[in-house]
Parts: C-alpha cells; sequence; structure tokens
C-alpha cells in the first residue's frame, strides 16, 4: 500500500472513526470503484471512449442513446459489446469486498450505483440500487422474454430474441431514456429513514441525482466523505476528501476498523 502522507493518515483516522459509530452507511459509487478491477472509467486518462466521435461520426452518447437504438440498434449494440468485452472477466475488486463485508457489521448498508458491471453484486452486497441497470440482464424489445447474458462473444448484432425474433437490450438505460421509477423510489424511501454516514466513490459527480444526496446529507449535519483521486464538484461540500483510489481508500479505513473483507 502507498504510504500515505500525514494529513490522509489523518483523514482516514477521522472516517474510520465516523464509520465506527454508524449504524447504516450509503456508498453512492460510480466507473472509479471498479478501476482496481481493470476497467476503464467512461472518459478521460484511460477511458474507453476518449475520442471526440465514433466510426459512424456520432457522439458515444448518441450512439449508446434510445433514439438511435430504436433506429439503428446495430450501432447501439455496437459500442454495448465494447464495454461488455471490457466488462467480461472482471472480479470485484477491495472496495467491493469492503462495502460487501460492512454489511455484516452495520445494521444497514445500502449501494446507490451508476455501474453496469454488476460488479457489486458480485461482491456480495445485498442492497443495491442500479440507478442505470445492469448489463449482464437481456430483455425483448417485443416479447416478455429475458435471459442473463454474462458473455456476448460470438452473438449477432443485434442479438435477437429466440422467443420471438424481435431485437434484444440491455437492461440498462441508455442516453435520454429515463430513469427506473421504482428504483428511485427505493432510494429515496432510504434515504428518507435515514443514513448515519454517505459515501461517494468514483464518480465525477455530474448527474443532480448522484451529488443532491450528498448535499442534502452535509446540509443534514450527516457525515459525508468523497473518495476519488480527482477534485469534483463535491470535494468542497463534503466533510472529509480522500485524493485517493477506491481499493486503497478503503482498505486502509476499513483497516482501521480491524476488519478484513477477505474474511466476512
Amino acid at each position: 500500500m502507498t504510504p500515505y502522507s500525514t494529513s490522509i493518515d489523518a483523514v482516514l483516522d477521522a472516517v474510520a472513526e465516523q464509520l465506527r459509530n454508524a449504524r447504516r452507511a450509503l456508498f453512492i459509487t460510480g466507473a472509479g470503484i471498479s478501476a482496481d478491477s481493470g476497467l476503464p472509467t467512461y472518459r478521460g486518462v484511460g477511458g474507453l471512449y476518449d475520442s471526440e466521435t465514433t466510426e459512424e461520426g456520432l457522439r458515444i452518447e448518441d450512439a449508446l442513446s434510445g433514439e438511435v437504438f430504436s433506429m439503428r440498434p446495430d450501432i447501439t449494440w455496437k459500442y454495448l459489446i465494447q464495454i461488455e468485452e471490457n466488462c467480461r472477466g472482471a472480479k470485484p475488486n477491495a472496495a467491493h469486498r469492503t462495502i460487501a463485508c460492512l454489511e455484516r457489521h452495520l445494521d444497514r448498508v445500502m449501494v446507490f450505483t451508476q455501474n453496469v458491471d454488476g460488479l457489486h453484486r458480485a461482491a456480495g452486497s445485498q442492497e443495491i440500487v442500479e440507478i442505470h441497470g445492469n448489463l449482464q440482464e437481456l430483455m425483448c424489445t417485443a416479447c416478455s422474454h429475458e435471459e442473463a447474458a454474462t458473455d456476448m462473444s460470438g452473438r449477432e448484432v443485434p442479438p435477437l430474441c429466440p422467443a420471438c425474433g424481435a431485437v434484444l437490450r440491455p437492461k440498462v438505460v441508455l442516453f435520454g431514456e429515463a430513469l427506473p421509477e421504482d428504483e428511485l423510489d427505493r432510494f429515496i424511501e432510504a434515504f428518507q429513514e435515514g443514513f448515519d454516514i454517505v459515501f461517494s466513490i468514483g464518480t465525477s459527480s455530474v448527474f443532480p441525482y448522484i451529488v443532491q444526496p450528498v448535499v442534502l446529507a452535509a446540509a443534514s449535519g450527516i457525515p459525508t466523505v468523497e473518495i476519488n483521486p480527482a477534485r469534483t464538484k463535491l470535494s468542497d461540500t463534503v466533510d472529509y476528501y480522500l485524493p485517493l483510489g477506491a481499493a486503497e481508500a478503503m482498505s486502509g479505513i476499513v483497516e482501521r476498523l480491524g476488519l478484513d473483507p477477505d474474511d466476512c
């Protein structure tokens, strides 16, 4: 593990103490939590889509939009499969495992994630809101057929429903589509019931539904923590900012609690 500066050590100590006194914790996670599992973040250094446009001359946000999917599902699926290839075979890292481990020591741990890689599930977390869906679950656009899909290699593009022949789509929220109301309602209900500490881990904090829970918690006096190597709009709002990778930071925190996520 990287030697910490005195200031980072002090923040890790303080966050561990807050977590020691908490009974209910919320973890809001983005692509950065999966970086240590070998998954590229969406954009930026090491990002999957650093170029301005796709081969079709579209912005990647347009290629992965509901509008383009409705007209040219082959284009959308081309890039969905690239994402799936990058997720394929990835394993949960220490950050995912640590959050799952904390479920055994706290009354409630909820994960509210932007990620579609399924790694929180694989780590064993139980209460997860996958607000953007899960790339490993497919559904038919015309009938009720659904199937699991952990490996899309060798599939036709776009994949077709074995029951009716219509185009399949993953259970993910494409650009321009609405967030799932039932998942949002489940998260809002949990947030209103209350948490004792709120973490934001590995998210660029662009979307309001990611930023607002942290801002509201901070304004209510609930301890808030941001873990991200790069500063975001939340960095000056939270009580504790850790400029570390997710696995390193979470490992440092739980070590101070005397926990080993691999033994949970």
